[in-house]
């Protein structure tokens, strides 16, 4: 019953988005888009309340599996096969997507912080060049790279992975599948290296 309304409701906010979309104007690039919130450069970024994420795992048994589709910017936790907990998401942007297919949980990393992705700040911490990626942007004089933290990591491929971060409402990492702080939390306890992630579109 839970599961369906929140289907419904999800629903609903993508036929409102659909509505203001017709009226001309894309709500990913709006200036008035509002967001969900999460941490983005070390502050927490405040948002309209989150009614899609919840987590009713702690009790349940068997073993984890994630599936996280792209289409809905939706996470799946399973415990033994039952539905536990669903996370709002942002994942990898146009040019930037977050891959497709069957994965494993390969590194947990509760600190994580990148080393491809950051700021670039001066000697005082003042960032002088925001979201820089350090393999296409030169580093202006006089500044050092600081990485992006990447809380509760849980490594799937390569430089990928699930970790609390900003969700703008719309897909806007580096490939990453951004997640509430406390979903991430809820996520990162309840798996283990190996743990399988389905990701599709």
């Amino acid at each position: 019953m839970k599961r369906s309304f929140l289907l419904l409701q999800a629903g609903l906010s993508v036929g409102l988005v659909l509505l203001i979309a017709g009226c001309g104007e894309d709500p990913r690039f709006s200036g008035n888009t509002q967001y969900l919130g999460g941490t983005y450069g070390g502050v927490p970024a405040a948002g309209p309340r989150d009614t899609v994420s919840y987590w009713d795992g702690d009790q349940a048994s068997g073993s984890p599996s994630i599936k996280i589709s792209l289409g809905e910017q939706r996470a799946y936790f399973y415990k033994g096969g039952v539905l536990v907990g669903v996370s709002q998401l942002s994942t990898g942007r146009e040019g930037l997507n977050t891959p497709i297919g069957n994965y494993k949980i390969t590194q947990k990393d509760k600190d994580h912080v990148s080393s491809l992705f950051g700021d670039y700040v001066d000697s005082s911490g003042k960032v002088v060049v925001p979201n820089v990626d350090i393999k296409k942007d030169p580093k202006p004089p006089g500044t050092h790279f600081q990485g992006t933290p990447m809380p509760y990591f849980m490594r799937i491929v390569s430089g990928t992975g699930l970790h609390a971060g900003y969700l703008p409402g719309y897909p806007a990492s580096h490939g990453c599948i951004r997640m509430p702080e406390f979903m991430a939390e809820d996520f990162f306890r309840s798996v283990s290296v190996g743990t399988p992630v389905t990701i599709t579109n």
